[in-house]
């Protein structure tokens, strides 16, 4: 029976060149054994903020609440659903508008419910992974609402369910802008 040899490989002109740029002493593991901002936790030209300075960036900029968005998505498809039945003088334009507005706000309703749920303490990998998993459903559920559109709907306006669905999508964008408006005024 034979037996392998491990041969080490020489470090490659490419690993040479990237060490010699950054100028500094590498040692096998990749890690600057004299950077002291590793040993400490502390980097250069960083200042933590008091519990004073925090607070007051806290109260300068609140968060958007998720429940204040998702009213003003609502409002905004009734909204669309009233302009297009006043356009076209029919009901099913109103409830096509009205139901492409809901497949908005159902989803994003229960993507913010099942994101309020996570537990604050858990590690950022299990955050990400719920806030995928919830975005995932978001999506699947936002794309089973329009296909089932044509049947739940009678008499479907596509172009009025369009325009509900894309006027309440961006009411994120309205709340973004409401929000930095607020924040200058402060100023």
């Amino acid at each position: 029976m034979q037996s392998l040899k491990v041969i080490e490989k020489p470090a490659s002109g490419f690993d040479k060149r990237i060490q010699g740029a950054a100028g500094k002493k590498i040692d096998d593991s990749g890690i600057d054994p004299s950077d002291s901002d590793l040993d400490h936790g502390v980097f250069e030209g960083f200042t933590p903020l008091t519990r004073e300075q925090a607070g007051r960036i806290r109260k300068a900029s609140p968060p958007v609440s998720p429940v204040a968005v998702l009213a003003g998505q609502l409002m905004a498809g009734a909204l669309v659903a009233v302009i297009a039945w006043a356009i076209t003088g029919l009901q099913s334009a109103a409830w096509s508008a009205l139901y492409g507005s809901l497949s908005v706000v159902l989803p994003a309703a229960l993507f913010a419910r099942g994101l309020s749920r996570q537990k604050a303490g858990a590690n950022a990998g299990a955050l990400l992974a719920g806030f995928l998993v919830w975005e995932m459903v978001k999506i699947g559920l936002t794309v089973a609402m329009l296909a089932a559109a044509p049947r739940l709907v009678g008499q479907l306006s596509w172009l009025a369910m369009l325009a509900g669905f894309v006027v309440t999508m961006k009411v994120y964008w309205v709340a973004i802008w409401l929000r930095l408006v607020r924040t200058h005024r402060q100023k």
